[in-house]
This record gives C-alpha cells, sequence and structure tokens, in this order.
C-alpha cells in the first residue's frame, strides 16, 4: 500500500485524469439511472405501487389489456374464491373543468378493494399533480361521454399511468362513458404460483409492466445506456493498469528479484483502482443526489438509496475486473528479463 501510494503522487496527473473520467461516467449513469427510475413512476406508479401478485387478462387479447374482456361469471367466480382479489379497468380521456379547460387524465375504475380507491357514484379521487392545474376539492368536472358530474372528492399522491394522471371513478360512471359491461383485468395479490384459469393469461408484475409498450421501450433503451456506460468505465480501467504495467515492467522485475510476491504487486494495483473508484463515487453520489434536490418540479427524478448502493457495487466489481484483467501480464513477467526489457 506504501508503495502504491507512493506511486499515485508521483503520478498524480495520470491518476488524476483517470479519476476524473470515472466521476463522470459514474456521475453520469447515476444521473440517467434516477431519471430511468423517475420515468418508470411517472409512467407505470400505478401498477408499480401494487404488492406483489397476478394480474389476468383475457387470452385473445394478444397481452394488450385494452382488448382484454373479463367474462363477469367467470370474474365473480375468481373474486368469491379470492378474497383479496381486484377487478379493474383503465382508459385514457379526460375531464373538464368549471373554465371548460381540457385536462387528459387515466380512468381506472375497480371492485371494491384497499388496493384502489373506492368513490361514489358522481365522485372523483385524482392524482395530487392535478392540484397543480388549479383543481381543488370541491370542484365540478364534466366529460363529453358521461350525461352527469363529477364532484373532486379528494387526491392522492403518486398515482400516474402512462405519464398522466390516475382519476379513479366509479365502476358505474366508467361504464356509461366508455360503453362497456366488463372489466379488463383482474389482480389477485400473493407471492404464489399463478392458478391456472381457462381463458385468462396471467402476468406478474413485471410481467404486465413489460405488456404496456411506452414502458418497456423507455425502460430498456435507458437501462441500456447505463450498462454501456458501466461498461466503458471497466474498459477505462483495464487499459489504463495495462498501459501503466507496460511503463513498470522493469520496476516489477526488480520488486521480484527482492522477493516481492505477485500477490502483493496484484495488491498494490487493486488498492490504487479501489481509492479512485471510491473517491469518484463519493463525489458523484453526492452530487446526484444534490441535483435530486434541486431538480426542476415536473422533472421526473427518483435516485432511491438502493439503486445508488447497487450501481456503487457495480462499480467497484468492474473496476476489479478491468484491474485485474490488465494486469494477468505482470504473472508472466521474469525477474532478469524484464529488468533488461526495462534497461532497453
Amino acid at each position: 500500500m506504501n508503495i502504491a501510494w507512493k506511486e499515485m503522487k508521483k503520478s498524480k496527473i495520470k491518476f488524476l485524469i483517470l479519476g476524473s473520467i470515472i466521476f463522470l461516467v459514474s456521475f453520469l449513469t447515476f444521473i440517467i439511472s434516477g431519471l430511468s427510475n423517475g420515468l418508470s413512476q411517472d409512467n407505470a406508479a400505478l401498477i408499480k405501487d401494487l404488492p406483489e401478485g397476478h394480474f389476468y387478462m383475457n387470452s385473445n387479447a394478444k397481452e394488450t389489456y385494452n382488448l382484454s374482456k373479463i367474462d363477469e361469471g367467470l370474474q365473480k367466480k375468481i373474486l368469491s374464491k379470492q378474497k383479496d382479489a381486484a377487478a379493474f379497468s383503465i382508459q385514457m380521456g379526460f375531464v373538464n373543468d368549471a373554465d371548460d379547460q381540457q385536462h387528459s387524465v387515466a380512468f381506472v375504475t375497480s371492485t371494491d378493494s384497499t388496493l384502489f380507491e373506492n368513490v361514489g357514484k358522481g365522485e372523483i379521487v385524482l392524482d395530487r399533480s392535478m392540484e397543480k392545474d388549479g383543481i381543488k376539492v370541491g370542484d365540478i368536472l364534466t366529460n363529453n361521454q358521461f350525461n352527469g358530474e363529477f364532484k373532486v372528492k379528494g387526491f392522492v399522491d403518486q398515482k400516474k399511468y402512462s405519464h398522466t394522471p390516475v382519476a379513479y371513478i366509479n365502476m358505474e360512471n366508467y361504464k356509461e362513458i366508455y360503453r362497456v359491461s366488463e372489466m379488463q383485468l383482474v389482480f389477485v395479490p400473493g407471492k404464489d404460483k399463478a392458478d391456472s384459469i381457462a381463458g385468462l393469461q396471467s402476468f406478474t408484475n413485471k410481467e404486465f409492466l413489460n405488456t404496456i409498450p411506452s414502458y418497456s421501450a423507455e425502460q430498456m433503451s435507458l437501462n441500456m445506456i447505463i450498462w454501456f456506460l458501466v461498461a466503458i468505465s471497466g474498459m477505462l480501467f483495464a487499459i489504463f493498469f495495462y498501459m501503466m504495467n507496460v511503463q513498470k515492467i522493469g520496476l516489477y522485475g526488480i520488486l521480484k528479484a527482492i522477493g516481492v510476491k505477485t500477490s502483493a504487486l496484484f495488491g498494490m494495483m487493486w488498492s490504487q483502482m479501489l481509492f479512485i473508484t471510491t473517491v469518484a463515487l463519493v463525489l458523484s453520489v453526492a452530487l446526484s443526489h444534490g441535483f435530486n434536490l434541486i431538480a426542476p418540479n415536473g422533472m421526473p427524478f427518483s435516485l432511491t438509496l438502493g439503486t445508488t448502493v447497487q450501481l456503487s457495487i457495480i462499480f467497484f466489481v468492474i473496476g476489479f475486473i478491468g484491474a485485474t484483467l490488465s494486469g494477468m501480464q505482470i504473472k508472466k513477467i521474469e525477474p532478469l528479463q524484464a529488468i533488461q526489457q526495462g534497461e532497453m
């Protein structure tokens, strides 16, 4: 460790450049990860906030919930057997306020359940983001396909679907607006294996999220960028330490000649990698979480502690692998040959 520290002080410009690059790559990774999590919540918080369980839709719907219709008799049978289950539907729509201004919403209705908001006829519960549009409890909202009026009963936090505020309405009102009599989906909470139900296809929470086209495409693109950045950081470590090792072949030969073990040389390289990565990650984590606090209102950014720890561990592992691969040549160094090569 002492030798590693002396080398870093002697060649501080080289190590500073590597540390700066790792800092920039890790900072960008944390920012994109925060955006990915934020967009994920903004796109499907309604589904993500549900407990682990299984979604059922009509098997003829081709994994498209909009095309799914659950037979009423089958729905009653499932709900009577599974006491915590709920049948629900989601449709994009709009409401008009008192000034006849139109607001896009995702209408959601369900059978009586603690998993969803239960509202009476003529009532509506909105995502709290609608307050920014000037809507208040007690306001009257209308819809061109609905003969009656909706009275705002209250607001809920972080309930979005397809980047649109959720609007909970009564099932009878929903059926009138969309001229339907069946629900689209049945959700059965629980981690047990999904029961096979004739005519229905089951999905886990994650599988159901991937049936939402905007969600899967959005998350796949962002996750691909994140993993490319992680791979780039590993390559940077490998290239940097490889070049350093080539320049130090003569030094390694002398150290081996005086009895320094190969494991000690690897330890010197690992300690340098650990120091550089730690400093870079501390700075990038601090700045990315600082960005989380100052991000503009409405910007879907959410960087959790769990995500931060996970990515930090990945960076350490990738750095260790990159440095180790670059140092494999150290094992092959013969003291006399290395010294002679270093003198040329």
